[in-house]
């Protein structure tokens, strides 16, 4: 295991054989739990995503590190493996006999002949949790598709009804579909390891984009089942509050406005003084939605009236929840997020020292350690084949070959 590394996972061994974005956003989260991540890459490619840019962090000598990388990698030891050779598999299947944990996303259909599939590692290791991570899953039509998530925030719905009615559809500003998939990917392997701590035995557990992203539906699923209809896009809007969405002030600056129920409503029109709230059209919410035009645009003439910091100040002391809509500059320079320490700087082997998100974990009595930079190339090849048996010849023998 990795020198001196505490947290709630501590002990725990996990090989990373997930590369993108899913599976290496899981690991990632595992490794800030404290587990030991050992993230196998092919030699002299590794993960698609090292070259995922501009932008690049550089150092001398052309050595540089995609930003996309970086921020998916944190808490990660790098083992450089081609599963595609005899000996790279026996290296793969020594490391498996040591784990407790095996995630992968390989190409639907592959894994079998990368030695990698559940029937030839689990007999190895029959304590292993084998996390599998896919598009579609493994039962259906489309089981055999590769998942992007762009094409899942198309397929699972989530772009009908995101964007502006009448206007093309939207992808979310970050791979949420992904992000998702790899949160709880997380959960059901730590949950699995939790349920082999009662029956002595590891199992499969499977995560699909597909699966995560329609989950990830909600109330508006739930709104379609009940009334057979499909949800509109609203913009920065809500189905089913009013008003809860984005309005522009007097310098066209973005602030938000959030009023979750009719008592609310009532201070939010005593803060702006104005005697909607006894307005028969918008007295409760179910007013409010049916009038949603006709409100909206009284609210949007009265915030073109002033500015956004003294709205947001106006609405905040009556208690209506209300706030603004940052850039990147204003999240990081904000006071509550410098005090919350989201923040931290690692220390990258060649890059030098990092500014990197910190891990959104907090313990009381498992304090998680500092980041570890996310890993160069194989740059802990020698020492995972050292801690496996392997002797320096046998590891130079391995690399002249192109075993890694």
């Amino acid at each position: 295991m990795t020198p001196g590394r505490s947290g709630p996972l501590a002990g725990i061994r996990v090989v990373d054989a997930s590369r993108v974005l899913a599976g290496p956003f899981c690991t990632m989260l595992l490794g800030d739990l404290g587990a030991d991540v050992i993230k196998i890459e092919r030699p002299g490619v590794g993960d698609e995503t090292r070259g995922w840019g501009p932008p690049f962090v550089e150092a001398g000598g052309g050595v540089r590190e995609s930003t996309y990388y970086l921020s998916l990698n944190r808490n990660k030891r790098s083992l450089t493996l081609d599963l595609g050779t005899a000996a790279g598999r026996e290296i793969l299947h020594r490391l498996v006999a040591t784990a407790d944990v095996f995630v992968e996303n390989f190409r639907p259909g592959t894994q079998a002949a990368l030695g990698a599939d559940y029937e030839t590692l689990a007999p190895l290791n029959p304590r292993l949790v084998y996390g599998s991570v896919s598009g579609f899953g493994p039962v259906g039509p489309d089981r055999e598709r590769p998942g992007y998530d762009l094409l899942m925030q198309g397929f699972t719905g989530l772009m009908s009804i995101t964007g502006e009615a009448g206007r093309e559809p939207v992808r979310a500003g970050v791979a949420v579909i992904d992000l998702a998939t790899g949160t709880t990917a997380t959960a059901a392997i730590v949950a699995a390891l939790h349920a082999r701590g009662a029956s002595g035995r590891g199992q499969r557990v499977d995560l699909s984009l597909m699966a995560t992203g329609i989950s990830w539906m909600t109330y508006a699923a739930q709104s379609y089942f009940a009334t057979g209809r499909q949800p509109r896009p609203s913009g920065s809007g809500h189905p089913n509050l009013v008003p809860y969405q984005a309005f522009q002030d007097c310098e066209q600056r973005w602030f938000l406005v959030a009023v979750g129920n009719d008592e609310q409503w009532r201070r939010c029109c005593a803060a702006l003084g104005l005697d909607w709230a006894s307005d028969d059209r918008f007295r409760t919410n179910a007013g409010r939605v049916a009038h949603r035009s006709d409100l909206v645009a009284m609210l949007a003439r009265t915030f073109a009236g002033g500015r956004a910091e003294a709205w947001v100040e106006r609405l905040t002391a009556v208690g209506v929840p209300a706030g603004p809509v940052h850039t990147m500059a204003e999240v990081f320079a904000h006071p509550h997020v410098v005090a919350a320490g989201v923040v931290e700087q690692v220390n990258h082997p060649v890059l030098g020292a990092l500014a990197a998100l910190r891990s959104p974990f907090r313990f009381s009595e498992t304090p998680l350690d500092a980041a570890q930079a996310p890993p160069m190339l194989g740059q802990h090849t020698d020492a995972i084949l050292s801690a496996l048996g392997y002797g320096r010849d046998a590891i130079a023998r391995l690399r002249a070959d192109g075993v890694v």
